[in-house]
């Protein structure tokens, strides 16, 4: 059987350059080498494509890259593959940048194509969606940053102008203590922040738009934060349901990557019609925004109630050893190395 020549790009401009490599170290590490001729190629911090020589077993987070050859045509190296796996996470990546690169080039490639990528990359425009498809979510607002003021757009798209102390007390007047402070378009929890009082949501607003001129605020939920993870084109399935347990406050960049005291349960500790209820809602909401191949949708199950609120979906979610994604497969009977095949099929 003739090998597939397979691309797995990561790295990339965004500021979670380094998870993507871990995730692509452990893909590299798994795929299957009867089947696939592989070709991995990382982009630097700068947007230089390189030939990637120096694969590392255990490569941790912060350890430098060595990348090895520049890639001097991205195009034709590109059109003499067979199928691309691209493992970046956040901007440029996971937004629909390079999908449309790869639509314009016609190379069949891993995940979501344009639409569901950039939609699931931006938070707001993928909290418009749920709105749509009835799925309940926590109460929330978003501004935008104009110069030295904010845009404050209400539920009717109307827009006004107004200072930062303007902007936190418009903030006051809808949601309630504590609220979550993010940039709209930013992953692995990069720029979030929980905010008791004024003060500091004044603060972490402005922190927010250091990455994204969009921000979110989101009213906090008291309650456990799960996972599901999807897979598939039209005939989807989902995993089970995964509980996480974060070391600090909330689920941050380094309670997920840096702290070892931030742990995960699978199966997650609720009851069963709960967690078929996300199972199924976590397919409605890949379907909502157009998804394929793969997605993690996450969520929180309030404390008291079993009330479910969905939080957000990742449509290029983490492959390192720990990340949810491939954990929740394993447990639910699909090992690392069959769900690679699986998405590569699907691409």
């Amino acid at each position: 059987m003739k090998k597939k020549k397979l691309g797995v790009i990561f790295g990339g401009m965004s500021t979670e350059n380094e998870v993507s490599v871990v995730s692509a170290n452990s893909i590299l590490n798994n795929l299957d080498k009867d089947k696939y001729e592989i070709y991995p190629i990382y982009i630097g911090k700068d947007g230089t494509w390189y030939e990637y020589s120096k694969k590392s077993d255990d490569i941790q987070l912060g350890q430098e890259v060595e990348h090895g050859i520049e890639i001097e045509n991205v195009m034709k190296y590109l059109k003499g593959l067979d199928v691309i796996f691209p493992v970046l996470h956040g901007l440029y990546g996971e937004d629909g940048t390079i999908q449309g690169l790869f639509e314009l080039l016609k190379i069949p490639y891993v995940g979501c194509k344009v639409l569901a990528s950039s939609v699931g990359m931006d938070k707001v425009y993928t909290k418009i969606i749920f709105e749509k498809a009835a799925l309940k979510q926590a109460k929330y607002v978003y501004i935008r940053k104009y110069q030295e003021k904010y845009i404050n757009i209400d539920s009717e798209f109307n827009e006004k102008i107004m200072t930062l102390d303007e902007t936190a007390s418009n903030i006051e007047k809808d949601l309630k203590y504590p609220v979550f402070i993010k940039p709209s378009n930013s992953g692995s929890s990069v720029g979030i922040n929980k905010a008791t009082n004024i003060e500091e949501l004044k603060k972490y607003i402005e922190y927010a738009s250091k990455f994204d001129g969009k921000i979110l605020i989101e009213q906090g939920i008291v309650g456990k934060e799960v996972e599901c993870a999807v897979l598939g084109n039209e005939e989807v399935i989902a995993s089970c349901v995964g509980e996480i347990k974060a070391a600090d406050e909330f689920y941050s960049y380094d309670a997920k990557y840096k702290n070892q005291e931030s742990k995960t349960c699978i199966p997650a500790d609720i009851p069963e019609n709960v967690s078929e209820e996300i199972r199924k809602q976590a397919i409605k909401a890949f379907k909502a925004i157009d998804g394929k191949g793969l997605s993690r949708v996450d969520f929180f199950v309030e404390e008291g109630t079993n009330q479910i609120y969905i939080n957000e979906i990742n449509t290029l979610p983490g492959f390192t050893n720990i990340s949810m994604y491939p954990k929740l497969f394993e447990a639910s009977g699909i090992s690392y190395r069959e769900l690679l095949d699986k998405l590569i099929m699907l691409a």
